[in-house]
């Protein structure tokens, strides 16, 4: 008796999903060719309109020598330079420390306004974002000249424009963290009732101190180099000095106080990496 072999049930695979077409080689090709056929054009567009001339920077190069052989040796005389520029720097210094730390709250203001996370209400969030696109996109430079007419020449224009447009810069970075918060704590105090102020001082500050802290140091090191600019329209600093020597074609005591901005610029660096690193630990 031959027995029969039934045939076993087979158990279906795994679904396998569509793989979607690939784009067509030649298609790629047009659109990288359009890109770059944008890209050249446009640099075309800016060296012309920027009035670029390799020969006008050739024909110049007899002049820059002159200017650095008259900026050789630099002015070394402590009572004269050496000294009026410390005191300079020194005045940069506190232009960029204060210009950084008097925005923080307008910064912090702006940034739980202007943030989704803090802030379920469009009016004032549209609003806050508005503000801070405007403190942004006027330069401190344009801050520094309308203060100066207002207050007059001196450091105290220079502050009141790092504080302005470091408002907007630093309320923009700062509600961006906002944004790329944790998201867990901020809708577990949301459904027990909380408010905006409540869910940013307990859920949302406490996790981006560390990031906005870094921020601020960023922007501090920008606004001291930015005061030493302030200093070229009327708002005291070593940029004031620079622009005077420049003036009165006082080359060499200018290359002193250039000199002296690097020792500056470094010593801010090395205080920052220093701060950041701290907070790293």
């Amino acid at each position: 008796m031959t027995s029969t072999v039934l045939p076993q049930p087979q158990t279906p695979g795994p679904a396998r999903l569509p793989v979607p077409p690939r784009p067509h080689a030649s298609a790629t090709m047009i659109i990288g060719l359009a890109v770059t056929v944008v890209v050249v054009a446009a640099h075309v567009l800016a060296w012309i309109d920027t009035e670029v001339s390799i020969t006008a920077l050739a024909e110049g190069g007899d002049g820059m020598i002159r200017f650095l052989a008259e900026a050789m040796p630099p002015d070394l005389d402590w009572a004269k330079v050496v000294l009026p520029g410390f005191q300079a720097c020194l005045t940069t210094l506190y232009i960029g420390l204060l210009g950084t730390t008097l925005s923080i709250p307008f910064a912090l203001l702006l940034a739980v306004l202007g943030s989704r996370t803090t802030n379920r209400n469009p009016v004032v969030y549209q609003l806050a974002r508005g503000i801070m696109s405007l403190l942004r996109a006027v330069p401190d430079v344009v801050f520094a000249l309308i203060f100066v007419t207002a207050v007059g020449l001196g450091p105290f224009p220079g502050v009141l424009a790092l504080i302005v447009h470091n408002a907007g810069v630093m309320g923009k970075l700062w509600s961006e963290a906002m944004e790329e918060a944790d998201q867990g704590p901020v809708e577990a105090l949301r459904v027990a009732g909380a408010g905006s102020a409540q869910i940013a001082l307990h859920a949302v500050l406490p996790t981006v101190v560390p990031q906005c802290v870094g921020l601020l140091l960023y922007r501090f090191d920008v606004n001291v180099r930015s005061s030493l600019v302030l200093g070229l329209v009327g708002a005291g600093g070593i940029g004031f000095l620079i622009n005077q020597s420049i003036q009165l074609f006082q080359f060499d005591a200018m290359f002193t106080y250039i000199l002296q901005v690097l020792v500056l610029i470094i010593v801010v660096d090395l205080i920052s990496i220093a701060v950041r690193r701290r907070l790293a630990v």
